[in-house]
């Protein structure tokens, strides 16, 4: 094998489309990369999903590849969720926290597994193993099954089980963990200074406990720890003394090892991509992610090959890295098995499916503080939400906020809906006469934390007199701001799956069954 395509099978790399790339093709036949990583910009129809992946395969299979090229994804559900449309609808992670039934996570990794199976993806970079125990967290938040490192831990193993179960590798993020910022990784660098006896005790529990369980991979965090890493504002991501010295040596890791996206700003704007990618390679990784820019992808094969040939990087350590990487694709996929799968199943995003799914969102979605009275069958009822725009770069732009109006009206047709922008100062009296002629109030929120304006309407709502019920869809910290609500609950995502439950719960059809897995400040009394 060339050098050139020893190293080009520790690349990852993206590209846009749904069919495949030019640049994709060169990739794969010039320089063996180890595989690709799919967005919401890859993916139609699961039939067209499933025609992708048997596309790149093809190309791998003709450019003589002995194993299969990985395909992953960020498949984390919730409000991580790269295929939507026509798969079944799964709990994202503190949805299922809530729950607090590994058991249930078991369920969803394994549906997760079995419907991504089916679409020819075969590594999913899920489940975050990452610790949510920083309520101002912009990135993590809700993507983490919640605050306690002995709760994350035990959803995790089993989110993890159920992949495994299903054939689908999976992987443990952001290590050594990402829960514990107030910065977004995506646009900047974040700190954690913790010392090495908090992060022991905490942040590296889940990990610890995963890898012993045999986790496939795990992914390195874009975040700078001063307690692992002498070189400052250096990134666990290039850290020699958090790859090697820490994951490899202390915690006996010798699965994969996978950077985050290399073209963030955590990396991109301090280092540099190219140069980060040499850089965390040297660290002891296994796979760079690059996902977006070809000329990046291929300029980072080529340093590394120069970085090779020079002797910064041995040889031998390519070699165990690619040995690591195709023992993980055997594991879960081989020339057969791909080649067998002529047509897309019909399990995917079957009825079957969904309803195996729903008692476990029945069983995170969570009613919190007082517990009022429903909606009752001659209400009239005014929903009013926020226009979408909240999130981080990692979710998906799939969920609307108004899907819950659609789920209320199906139960409950009198009920008027008014969407309002986040951060705008929206007055009462722009919307009074709804008001007045209401029995009952809903209204949404979502990160009512970060948007003062929507905390306010809030208030002004429940100091009508009228009932006001009040749901958060994305961050339950919003629970927290609005003692005097009529009841308050917690979907933690606002996919269609979740909504339907809180409007079943709105109109007492159906009881919420989840605690919370984070702790609220209410009038200085913990929930």
């Amino acid at each position: 094998m060339a050098l050139q395509q020893k190293v080009g099978r520790l690349l990852i790399a993206g590209f846009h489309g749904k069919t495949v790339s030019n640049g994709i093709k060169h990739l794969i036949h010039s320089y063996h990369i180890g595989g690709v990583i799919l967005f919401r910009r890859n993916i139609g129809t699961p039939a067209e999903v499933l025609k992708l992946t048997r596309s790149l395969q093809k190309e791998a299979k003709d450019a003589g590849y002995a194993v299969p090229l990985l395909v992953c994804l960020d498949q984390e559900n919730g409000m991580v969720r790269r295929i939507g449309e026509g798969t079944t609808s799964i709990p994202g992670a503190m949805l299922l926290g809530a729950t607090h039934e590994p058991d249930l996570a078991q369920k969803a990794g394994a549906m997760t597994g079995t419907e991504l199976k089916a679409l020819g993806v075969n590594w999913n970079l899920a489940p975050v193993a990452d610790i949510n125990n920083n309520p101002k967290n912009p990135v993590i938040g809700v993507r983490s099954f919640g605050e306690k490192a002995d709760h994350v831990t035990e959803m995790a193993k089993g989110f993890m089980a159920g992949m495994r179960r299903a054939g689908v590798a999976s992987t443990l993020k952001h290590f050594p963990g990402h829960g514990d910022t107030t910065v977004d990784s995506h646009l900047d660098l974040p700190i954690i200074s913790h010392g090495m006896e908090r992060l022991r005790e905490v942040e590296l529990v889940p990990f610890k406990e995963c890898i012993a369980r045999g986790a496939d991979a795990v992914m390195g965090a874009h975040v700078y720890f001063p307690a692992l890493e002498k070189e400052e504002n250096t990134p666990a991501t290039l850290s020699h003394s958090v790859i090697t010295g820490l994951l490899r040596e202390e915690l006996g890791f010798d699965g994969v090892i996978t950077t985050d996206c290399m073209e963030m700003d955590a990396i991109a704007k301090g280092i540099g991509t190219v140069k980060g990618c040499v850089k965390a390679v040297q660290a002891g990784v296994d796979l760079v992610m690059v996902s977006h820019q070809h000329d990046l992808q291929e300029q980072a094969v080529l340093q590394l090959a120069e970085a090779v040939g020079k002797g910064v990087i041995a040889e031998q350590q390519i070699d165990q890295s690619i040995a690591r990487i195709e023992q993980m694709i055997s594991n879960y996929t081989n020339w057969g098995e791909i080649e067998a799968v002529q047509e897309l199943p019909a399990l995917v995003g079957s009825e079957a499916h969904q309803k195996q799914m729903k008692p476990i969102y029945q069983a995170g979605v969570t009613v919190i503080g007082n517990k009022g009275k429903p909606i009752g069958a001659e209400d009239r009822v005014l929903l009013i939400s926020p226009m979408d725009g909240a999130g981080s770069l990692a979710e998906s732009k799939t969920s609307r906020t108004a899907l819950l109006a659609e789920a209320l009206r199906k139960l409950h047709p009198l009920a008027e809906s008014i969407e309002v922008e986040l951060d705008d100062d929206v007055e009462v009296a722009a919307f009074s006469d709804s008001l007045k002629s209401a029995d009952h109030v809903v209204v949404v929120t979502m990160d009512a934390v970060r948007f003062a304006a929507q905390s306010r309407l809030v208030n002004l709502l429940i100091g009508s007199g009228k009932p006001v019920d009040v749901v958060a869809v994305r961050t339950p910290y919003d629970a927290a701001m609005f003692p005097g609500a009529n009841r308050i609950l917690c979907t933690y995502e606002y996919t269609l799956a979740a909504l339907e439950i809180a409007a079943e719960v709105l109109v007492g059809k159906t009881e919420a069954k989840g605690k919370l897995p984070v702790t609220l400040e209410i009038h200085s009394k913990r929930i």
